[in-house]
């Protein structure tokens, strides 16, 4: 299958090699894509991904898989994508709601300068209630190996370091596996790629993962 690869906010396509090598051992063909918020608009990474999909990727089964700001990339370009919906999207450590950091780094300018536009949109609880889910077999990763004490910003929270569980999962938990990851590594994973490879092969093998047979 062809998988594409949209990496967080902050980080480069860099960050998804090793996913990507982890991929094509398994058999599938990783392709990644890389955009800058510092200098590029939500819209024109959206209209750059819907081109590298229709140009690059096998439209009738593919996969989508995001990290961070990647997923809100993803959930943007869903409606660009209805004649050539991907056949599944992944989900790593995704903002389902305005989360509490982008509110809280939102006031300062050199936040505002490095993230532009889409940084600031992280803290727009309306844009973000607006995105839509993907209408196929999709899977969101929660980290929860962030620090907990009561005197940290997450308090006793499950958190990631930068997203609390329940910011990643937002009223979709049905969606979401739990995983003892950081926000920032937590495309490397084993735990997280294994789950991920079953949700892919059970998907090619039966249509929709929730079809395939139990586990023994």
């Amino acid at each position: 299958m062809d998988v594409v690869l949209i990496h967080g906010m902050g980080r480069t396509p860099l960050s998804m090699m090793r996913l990507r090598r982890r991929l094509r051992r398994a058999g599938h063909r990783a392709i990644l894509f890389g955009y800058s918020p510092t200098f590029e608009t939500l819209q024109g990474a959206t209209a750059r991904l819907v081109r590298l999909i229709e140009r690059r990727v096998d439209t009738r089964h593919y996969a989508l898989v995001g990290h961070s700001l990647g997923t809100v990339i993803i959930r943007t370009a869903l409606d660009h994508l209805q004649t050539r919906a991907p056949a599944a999207c992944i989900f790593l450590a995704p903002p389902m709601l305005a989360c509490r950091a982008a509110r809280h780094f939102s006031r300062y300018r050199l936040y505002r300068l490095l993230t532009g536009g889409m940084g600031q949109l992280l803290s727009d609880e309306s844009f973000m209630l607006r995105l839509p889910m993907p209408a196929v077999p999709t899977r969101i990763y929660a980290g929860a190996g962030g620090p907990r004490a009561s005197w940290l910003p997450f308090g006793m929270e499950a958190n990631d370091g930068i997203l609390a569980v329940s910011e990643t999962t937002g009223r979709h938990q049905a969606m979401a596996v739990e995983v003892p990851s950081l926000h920032t590594f937590i495309m490397n994973s084993k735990p997280v790629y294994d789950d991920m490879i079953r949700f892919i092969d059970a998907l090619e093998r039966f249509g929709r993962p929730s079809e395939a047979p139990p586990q023994e």
